[in-house]
């Protein structure tokens, strides 16, 4: 027997997944947060005009909890965003933070969360490992399948006119997880399908990265596909006030915090690389940068990767059959066919990118040396602007 390598693997200790448990927040908040007095909910304007967040805060309230919300959360958060949000979370001496949102949300609270918590600068933070210090208690109620932030150590921050950078440290783990599928239902179907798809991009690069993919990891990841890939087209094209909506919504958040747990341990790669320029310099959301790039970078890594997406194309593809190139193949073709069939864009051009926009693309994805060392296949910046070509 081949001896299995070494591995070390963290995620967030406590996880409700049901129907309707936002509505219990507060109970739930004070056996995780006994001691909190002053909870602080993060989300952005738009969730809360859904009328979503009206249950959640109640349940809070009733618990005992002072309440009060931050929605002045925007995609791709800038550092003023997160610096704004900390000063007035200090302000009101908050020691209970909620992230309720899409990936934004979240990782704007984890931010909040150790920021509030000591006088460590945000700037000082940027990086793996660099968070000194603990946070006050932090939980995670995710409103779209497809992030996975709920159960990451990672936050991602805009620092400039486009460039991100990542927090990346153990402190950023939440203290609960809850995943509910009622908060997802009023999503738009390009909206679904375009989280989704990001999910199963970070299933699929943790089961292929170049460094920490472990047994666990690879267990989260085949999962999360077997949960999310029949289960998009469903939540898109359903009738959203239906029980099988419901369930498959369910499935997705499950999936979408299994790929979460799966790439916060085996982390991602070229397709997150290439997509981040992609939304920082166009505004593109994330999951549709993923999206978009996705089938190309997957047939640029296939010399080096095949074996293992051919092990995949069991879950997306499974009437693949002939050698691991076909299997391969098939597995490929499956995600284009699936972004045609739930009705995002498919082409760069298609997001107001041109092919003199390229060479900054490019440049741009060069820079993301955190994920590009760890994808399958060596990424050259000739080889980056080809992907964007084909993908044009």
């Amino acid at each position: 027997m081949t001896a299995l390598p070494g591995f070390t693997f963290s995620t967030v200790p406590h996880i409700v997944c049901q129907p309707g448990a936002a509505r219990q927040l507060g109970p739930l908040a004070r056996q995780h947060a006994p001691a909190a007095r002053r909870a602080l909910v993060v989300t952005d304007a738009g969730f809360v005009r859904t009328g979503l967040t009206d249950a959640p805060v109640a349940s809070l309230r009733d618990a005992g909890f002072e309440t009060s919300l931050y929605t002045e959360v925007v995609a791709d958060p800038p550092e003023a965003v997160v610096l704004g949000a900390a000063d007035a979370a200090r302000l009101q001496g908050i020691d209970l933070v909620i992230g309720l949102g899409g990936g934004s949300s979240m990782d704007v609270a984890k931010l909040i969360a150790v920021l509030v918590a000591g006088d460590q600068p945000l700037s000082a933070m940027y990086g793996i490992g660099n968070v000194r210090g603990s946070r006050v208690p932090l939980i995670q109620v995710p409103t779209t399948a497809g992030t996975g932030s709920e159960v990451t150590p990672i936050a991602i921050v805009t620092t400039g006119e486009t460039t991100k950078m990542g927090v990346v440290s153990p402190q950023l783990y939440a203290d609960l997880a809850i995943l509910d599928a009622e908060l997802t239902l009023g999503l738009p179907p390009k909206v679904t399908a375009a989280t989704g798809i990001d999910a199963m991009v970070h299933a699929i690069e943790a089961y292929t990265t170049k460094h920490k993919k472990n047994p666990l990891s690879d267990m989260l990841a085949v999962q999360a596909l077997k949960l999310l890939f029949p289960n998009i087209v469903i939540a898109c094209e359903g009738d959203r006030g239906s029980a099988d909506v419901l369930a498959a919504r369910q499935a997705m958040l499950l999936g979408a915090m299994l790929a979460g747990q799966a790439f916060a341990n085996a982390p991602c790669a070229a397709v997150h690389a290439l997509a981040y320029p992609i939304g920082g310099i166009f505004h593109v959301p994330h999951g549709l940068s993923n999206s978009l790039v996705l089938p190309h970078v997957l047939r640029f890594n296939a010399p080096a990767a095949a074996g293992q997406y051919a092990e995949l194309a069991d879950i997306v593809a499974p009437g693949a059959t002939g050698s691991v190139e076909a299997r391969s193949a098939a597995f490929i073709a499956a995600f284009e066919r699936l972004a045609t069939r739930v009705g995002i864009e498919t082409r760069l051009s298609e997001v107001g990118i041109a092919a003199a926009d390229l060479d900054r693309l490019a440049d741009d994805a060069m820079l993301q040396t955190r994920l590009l060392g760890n994808n399958p296949r060596e990424v050259t910046r000739a080889d980056a602007r080809a992907i964007y070509a084909a993908a044009l």
